[in-house]
């Protein structure tokens, strides 16, 4: 799997989460935080996400994510670390 599907993963957790959200709202260098998520809005996103790729991420490394990029980033390589 490709960053780009996983960024596709992610964006579909999203509008999931936060329906009022646009598609096109969505971009790898925003944050979940200027797309309007709240804590728990955030944590379902990321937990949604990790069990549809399949991926376990320990908190202490996504305390460190700013934005989608790093989200996919990390989301990325865990993927193929398990792989």
């Amino acid at each position: 799997m490709d960053k780009s599907e996983v960024f596709d993963v992610i964006r579909d957790n999203i509008e999931e989460v936060l329906p009022r959200v646009t598609r096109e709202q969505i971009r790898m260098d925003g944050s979940l935080v200027d797309l309007g998520a709240n804590s728990i809005d955030r944590m379902e996103v990321v937990t949604f996400s990790m069990e549809d790729l399949g991926i376990k991420v320990p908190l202490q490394s996504l305390a460190k994510v700013d934005n989608l990029a790093g989200l996919v980033d990390l989301f990325h390589k865990h993927l193929h670390e398990s792989a």
